[in-house]
Parts: C-alpha cells; structure tokens; sequence
C-alpha cells in the first residue's frame, strides 16, 4: 500500500516551520502548543484524551514542553508499541543575517535568497521547486510533520494496527536533552499503566548527501555516539619578559588540539563505518583582561563520536593524549630554552617541568585523601549554590566552574592536566540483529525500503549509524553499566546539574532505525528539505515498517 501524503505532510510542515521555536526560547512550547493543538482536534484524542500529553521538562532550567500521543490498534490484542521520534526545536537564525526576519518562512526565502551570492547548487535547487527552504524544515520539522499525519491516519484506522504507537515531539534536542530525558519518564509510566512492550523507535532526523555527486537517499540503522572530553590544564604565570620562567597553559592546549583535532587514528570504526575524527569546539585561557602575564589556566573541549567505544573506553584515550602532549611540551620548551640561551650566550639549565595527568576522578581522589569530608562537604555545598543561583548556566561551564573550585584546594600547584566529561553523553548504538527485536526491525526496514524503491527516483540506501548526534541514543542503553561508570565517576557536575538517565532508558531498551528527512545544508541559512522524498517517501517506508511490525 502506498499513501498519498505529500500535500498534506506539505502543509503541516509549512505551518511548524513558520512557528520560530530555537532552542531555549519560548517558541519551543509555542511549537508544542501547536501539535497539541492538532492532535487534541482530532475525533479520536476527543474520544481518548488520556492518550495525548503536552509534558513540561523536568529539572529544566525554562519552561518547555513534549507532546506525546499515542494510537491503540483494534486489529488484535497485542501490545507491542512502536515509538515515533522527531524533535521540534532548531538552533538559531543569527547565521541569516539580513533576512532573519524570514528565516521561518518557507513561502518568501527563497526569493530572498537568490539575491545573495550563493552556490550554484543551492540556485538550482531554489530554481527546480523541489525544495522547501527554511530554519527547521530540514531539521527537522518536516520529520515531525510526517510523524503526525501518520499518527492521523492510524487514528483513523486503529483496525490496521496489531498493537500501539507512541509519537514523542520532544523539545531541547539541540542543546542538553532535556525534552527526550523527560518524556522517557511518561514513556515508562505509559508501560506500566498500558501493560506497553517496547519493541521499536523510528526516529526521523534529518540527513544529507555525503558529497556533491551523491543522490542516495538514506536510511540508517542504530546511531553514532559522542562524547566531550574536556582538558583543564594549568600552566604556570610568568611575565612575557621571562618567557622560561613559566609553562603556557595555552602551548599545552594548543598541543592537546595538534594530537586530537581531526586525527584519523582517533576515528571509531565498527560494522565497516567509521566515524568523523575528534573536532575542537571551544578552547581559551581565563584572562579576563589583557595583561603581561601568562595565562595561569586554560581548557579545551572536543567533540568525540563513537561507534563502539564506552566513555571508559574513551577517557583511557584521551588521558594518553593528554600524557602524550605533557612530554611532547616538557621536551620542546627544554629545547627552545637551550637553543635560545646558545644564541643569546647564557647558561642553560633544564626547566623544572614533569608531566602530571589526572582524570577527575583520579584527581578529585586525591583530594578526598588529602583533605577527607572538609573538602568533599566544601564541593558539594559550592556546587549545590552555583545551580541554584544560576541555574541556567551552561553545562560545559558549569563543570569546568567545578574543576576550577577543585584545583584551589590542591597543594601540589605545579603545572597539570585534568581530563573529564562536561556534557550530555549521547550513547552508540548498534544493530546487529543479535536480538528477536532487532532481528524484526532489520527485516521490516529493508522489505519496506525494497517496496518504496518502485516510486523512488533516486536509490534508497541502508547505513549502519546514523552519523550525527540525536535523540535515538535515548532508546536504549547501548554498552554494559560497568563501561558507563567512567561518565558518571568522570563528570564534575553528576547529580547535579546532570545525570544520565540509565534507569529510564532501561525501561525502554528498544533498537532504533532513522528514517528521516533528506536535504541540505542543515544549520546552515541555506537550509532546505526535498520535498518528494521527505512529504511522501519517508512516511510511506515509515507506514510499512509500522504495519510490518504490528500487522
């Protein structure tokens, strides 16, 4: 059976895209409102309003909301449940410029857009009205669109599902996760409450060609993983007129970033897919002000994607390359010193330096030893005040805040690195089909991609891991809990200000497909969704996994 959506998914796509809802800003719940709204006029929520949720965030630092919906098959008596999955926040508009008065609207950008001086790519694409352009409508609003109409149509025909479906439109995807971290709390209280057996999530995120001459559309089953390592490195302050007199932070982070930033070797590789290598996304030293001292501190964050690596896996790496840049600057600086003190005739004497490497946790320890419950009940005190006199202070900088409080203690104040984790883990998942669950979904996926190849112009093709972060990683627990310790034992801010939510996913525990939607230039002002693909095809091979799994 093939739906004939496209107008439809069209106009629902066009009316959220047009409601701006950036990432912590009150358009989030102004786009949950609005999906509300549309389930809630539906003859069948009217009729079950005890299936249609808008959530409030937990523990968040603003006021945003989920909706959740859920559809009860009639055709038999199982319940097995299918959980839809699509975020309805997007990131900024700054990148718009000029025309950020028109970022949300579809109907007017492209003319806009024409008259800037743009690809030759994107003029085509404004020029063949195959495309839809506008924050959001790649990522990934027109996911969700689908997602509705789907929850639409099997409201209508409840007789053609042999057990449920759950659509989640989760807020905050874009920044810590605070929408999908909620709703995983009602997604378990609906399985005790409805007796519901998880066996699937269809998340419908966005993706992209892989190069210019690519024009396979994707399908990606499990999802990449990413964590960020972070380096607080302490140097030691000397005057610019005694460069040797002390260690730059800054020439031990810019190190760290040489050995890390884009090496290949530090790539995750599993089911013959490998990941992009780490990427620096922040790096700076505290001075607030110019003066003619050195830096006393810095720190450096990366991104790090994995495919089957653990966050202890990760820390391991990243602590020997921490170690490997420690030598590699203790050497150089000894033989810039003697180089210089040979040219300008003084006597060389070997700098005082040694490399000394801590995780937090091996850090933090070390402390406990020395200072015992003084310095552990000091910690815990400053932490619980710096969240609640600033509670929506950015995670990253929170924890680095921590570190920072922690390093004052320390009586050894030689130069060091301390490594640690200071964000939201976003867990690998891999389908291998090792399980009845996955073997299903695998199955499912593949028969229904095969059947909408007949109306697809362009090849529909099945990845592995959906290649960047999402909501997916959620939907199941992904490694052993041991592995998982190494986030919690190595995040100055657990407990806190964040805290992984193991024993909710757990409840959960699904495999995950991405059947998403298909564009270009996701964040980028140049944004846009092709229209065909994404209104018709997607939620066709959708429908077919769904009636596949719960015919």
């Amino acid at each position: 059976m093939y739906l004939r959506c496209f107008d439809d998914v069209k106009e629902l796509t066009t009316e959220l895209v047009k409601i701006p809802s950036i990432v912590k800003t009150s358009g989030e719940t102004d786009c949950a409102q609005r999906i509300h709204e549309f389930y809630s006029q539906l003859p069948y929520f009217k009729d079950h309003p005890e299936y249609l949720l808008l959530q409030q965030t937990e523990n968040d630092e603003i006021e945003r909301h989920n909706v959740l919906a859920m559809v009860k098959g009639t055709k038999g008596t199982s319940n097995r449940t299918v959980i839809l999955m699509g975020h309805l926040d997007t990131v900024g508009i700054d990148d718009f410029g000029s025309l950020k008065a028109h970022a949300c609207d579809p109907d007017k950008l492209p003319t806009l857009l024409k008259n800037l001086r743009l690809d030759e790519d994107v003029l085509r694409d404004i020029d063949s009205g195959e495309y839809m352009f506008g924050r959001g409508a790649l990522d990934m609003k027109s996911g969700v669109a689908g997602h509705m109409w789907l929850i639409r149509y099997f409201s209508q025909h409840p007789e053609e599902l042999d057990g449920n479906i759950i659509a989640v439109s989760e807020c905050d995807e874009e920044d810590n996760g605070h929408g999908i971290i909620s709703a995983l709390k009602v997604l378990k209280e609906w399985k005790g409450f409805h007796g519901l057996e998880y066996i699937a999530a269809i998340n419908a995120d966005y993706s992209t060609p892989y190069h210019e001459e690519d024009e396979n559309r994707y399908v990606y089953f499990g999802t990449i993983g990413k964590l960020l390592p972070s380096f607080y490195v302490v140097g030691k302050e000397t005057h610019v007129g005694q460069a040797y007199g002390g260690l730059d932070p800054n020439l031990l982070v810019a190190e760290l970033t040489r050995l890390i930033d884009l090496n290949p070797d530090l790539s995750d590789e599993a089911q013959g897919e490998v990941t992009i290598p780490p990427i620096s996304l922040k790096q700076t030293d505290f001075k607030d002000a110019y003066t003619v001292q050195t830096a006393i501190a810095a720190y450096v964050y990366y991104n790090f994607f994995t495919h089957s690596m653990s966050p202890k896996d990760v820390m391991e790496v990243m602590k020997e390359k921490a170690v490997e840049a420690f030598d590699n600057i203790v050497k150089f600086t000894n033989e810039s010193y003697e180089r210089f003190c040979e040219k300008a005739g003084h006597v060389y004497t070997q700098r005082p330096w040694r490399t000394r490497v801590y995780t937090w946790e091996e850090f933090y320890g070390e402390l406990i030893e020395q200072h015992g419950k003084t310095f552990e009940n000091h910690l815990k005190q400053f932490v619980a005040e710096m969240h609640r006199d600033d509670p929506a202070m950015d995670l990253r900088d929170f924890n680095v805040r921590i570190v920072e409080e922690a390093w004052s203690w320390a009586k050894d104040k030689s130069p060091a690195i301390i490594v640690y984790y200071s964000s939201t883990m976003y867990t690998n998942l891999e389908m291998t089909g090792k399980t009845e669950n996955e073997k299903r979904l695998l199955d499912s996926v593949t028969d229904s991609v095969n059947v909408l190849q007949a109306y697809s112009e362009k090849p529909v093709v099945t990845k592995m891991f959906y290649p960047y972060i999402s909501d997916s990683s959620f939907m199941a627990l992904g490694g052993d809990r041991e592995d998982l310790g190494a986030l919690e034992y190595n995040t100055p801010a657990w407990g806190v200000k964040y805290t992984h939510p193991i024993e909710d996913i757990a409840e959960i525990n699904v495999p995950v497909v991405n059947i998403g939607t298909y564009g270009k230039d996701g964040h980028k002002l140049t944004e846009r969704v092709h229209m065909k693909h994404t209104f018709e095809h997607v939620p066709n091979i959708t429908y077919n996994t769904i009636k596949r799994l719960l015919g």
